[in-house]
């Protein structure tokens, strides 16, 4: 009789959420060292990081990508006033149930409430691991109260792990 192989977790990023969260608390990550910390704490084989395309950040993609993670990408959105927007919650969602045979568990990196049904869904399921947010107190109410205690914060982690600088 075969032995059942695992096939491991697999991390849903919420890039813009990430990168807004710490950039506003003065922190930065290393990239590796958090590719790493998913890969050895979190049984992560894959990491899915979603954000806004735009040529400019080329090499920021090609950082990341040498770092072992898939980049997804939605094109940035120009709007009126001149800023952009690459919002990328819908995309989340969507790899995240196209690959759901491919992972035992997701764990999923936001603070943001909409992805609190996804959090349910994959929990009823049993497909849900944890959530990653940057702070309990800038992290929406949805998405604590679907994750339930399986929720931690960078804030937290900051002081065990080495992949937050400030």
């Amino acid at each position: 009789m075969g032995m059942v192989q695992q096939k491991g977790n697999f991390a849903f990023i919420d890039g813009t959420n990430l990168h807004l969260s710490t950039k506003y608390l003065s922190w930065l990550i290393d990239w590796q060292a958090f590719r790493e910390y998913l890969r050895k704490r979190h049984n992560v084989t894959q990491a899915l990081y979603f954000v806004g395309y735009s040529g400019q950040y080329e090499w920021i993609y090609k950082y990341l990508r040498s770092y072992d993670y898939r980049l997804v990408h939605k094109p940035l959105l120009r709007l009126p006033d001149g800023s952009t927007k690459g919002n990328c919650d819908t995309e989340l969602v969507l790899h995240a149930m196209i690959e759901l045979d491919n992972y035992d568990k997701a764990v999923i990196v936001t603070g943001d409430g909409d992805m609190g049904c996804l959090v349910k869904y994959l929990n009823d399921i049993g497909k849900f691991k944890l959530v990653i947010a940057c702070k309990r107190d800038s992290s929406s109410y949805q998405i604590r109260r679907a994750a339930g205690g399986n929720i931690m914060f960078i804030d937290y982690l900051r002081e065990k792990f080495e992949f937050i600088k400030k």
